[in-house]
């Protein structure tokens, strides 16, 4: 036998041909949907992330398996607030009075996380957390504040915002027809609001009318289950944001005590504080739904076979998924810098109307090349893109259009007001 021979019957490995080496490779594992694709979460702290991650978990855990269900029956899982109130995140961005604080980077990166899977109850957490609490936090004298925002920062008392009425949406400036007519220490409103997420089921409204004294817009504290005079009858047959109950409410001869009346609200001017918090808390929202749109329907081009391999590697679905993902992190920077500056202290009315139409246009375009990816199935709930092509419709219009937050910044840039 030759050397090379016993070599091999040494080794114990006899010599085989080339070709029976030649295995089949597994297939590589591919990349998981994400829609931080430049990391901006590592901008938070730890304590932020750590919370961040917690939110996340809930929200995947307790809300994506039945969320669609809620979706197309138009109803609210109410059964899910006891567990949703310990996530502690009452009051993200206030400081003292039970509320949670934070930054509000913190606050809009948690918002975000609940648009991602679902926009109609990060809409739910934005009109309590931001909108009504905002209002009393802002506008609310210190005894209103001590009373009413420890119990709404641990989802004892649900609140809505009534700003929008039947007749007045963008004019509600110096248009209202709700009005508050004083007579002694109490109030008598008289009016209708309408679109009022919350206002069937919730505990207090956050009630603004014009005083026909000095016609300037007041805020008032309206407890909802006892007040006489308060009605709501619930918005049915909605093709966006189904999951949160919007209201239109009827206020008949209600009596507000002066103690209700928000103490630091007396014109247009304070609503618009709260207004503008809130306005760009639309832009993570926004921004959150893109992301849950571009995740799901990058996971379906991966697993959807046409022609024998994945869509996902033709050359049009991944120039859809480029161009999806790069509005995604567009908006997510410029929600980022805005956090930044309202830290600062340095926020203000156009940089909030900038980010609320440039983050609701690019959501709309978004999810509508994810629905086209889809294909039919883009129009089923059940594969979650049809719910956010649908709800995004929503938060284009809300909290202001379009065009009127483009006036907005117009005014700032020219010095001239092109509003009529």
């Amino acid at each position: 036998m030759s050397k090379s021979g016993r070599a091999g019957e040494k080794c114990g490995r006899p010599k085989m041909p080339v070709a029976a080496t030649n295995t089949v490779q597994a297939p590589k594992p591919l990349p998981v949907p994400n829609s931080d694709f430049y990391d901006l979460a590592s901008t938070l702290s730890a304590d932020e992330l750590a919370l961040l991650k917690k939110v996340r978990s809930y929200m995947e855990t307790n809300v994506a398996p039945i969320i669609d269900k809620y979706w197309a029956d138009d109803a609210f899982p109410f059964e899910l607030l006891p567990s949703f109130k310990e996530l502690g995140i009452g009051g993200l961005g206030y400081e003292g009075y039970g509320c949670a604080g934070g930054s509000q980077a913190q606050f809009g990166f948690v918002a975000m996380e609940l648009a991602r899977v679902d926009p109609s109850f990060c809409t739910f957490y934005g009109v309590h957390s931001g909108l009504a609490m905002g209002s009393i936090y802002l506008d609310g004298s210190e005894e209103q504040k001590r009373q009413w925002l420890p119990q709404m920062a641990r989802f004892e008392k649900i609140g809505c915002f009534g700003l929008t009425e039947p007749l007045v949406g963008s004019g509600a400036s110096g248009g209202l027809t709700t009005t508050a007519k004083r007579e002694g220490d109490t109030w008598i409103l008289n009016g209708q609001k309408r679109w009022i997420g919350n206002a069937p089921w919730c505990d207090l409204s956050i009630i603004w009318a014009r005083d026909v004294a000095d016609n300037q817009v007041k805020g008032f504290i309206v407890e909802n289950k006892t007040t006489p005079g308060f009605s709501v009858e619930k918005i049915e047959h909605k093709i966006a944001l189904k999951v949160v109950q919007n209201g239109e409410i009827t206020l008949q001869d209600v009596r507000v005590p002066e103690a209700n009346r928000l103490q630091a609200g007396n014109s247009f001017r304070d609503t618009a504080r709260v207004l503008r918090m809130t306005r760009y808390m639309v832009g993570w929202a926004s921004t959150g739904a893109q992301m849950g749109a571009y995740e799901h329907t990058l996971a379906y081009t991966q697993k959807r076979l046409q022609f024998g391999k994945p869509i996902a590697s033709f050359q049009l679905v991944q120039d859809l998924l480029a161009k999806m993902l790069a509005n995604v992190t567009a908006c997510q920077c410029l929600m980022v810098r805005l956090a930044q500056l309202d830290d600062a202290g340095k926020l203000q009315d156009q940089h909030a109307a900038l980010a609320k139409a440039f983050c609701t246009a690019k959501g709309r375009e978004t999810v509508a090349w994810g629905r086209e990816l889809l294909g039919g199935n883009g129009i089923v709930a059940d594969f979650n893109v049809a719910r956010f092509f649908a709800d995004i419709e929503a938060l284009y219009s809300y909290e202001g259009t379009y065009q009127m937050q483009n006036l907005i910044v117009g005014k700032a840039i020219t010095g001239l007001s092109a509003f009529v």
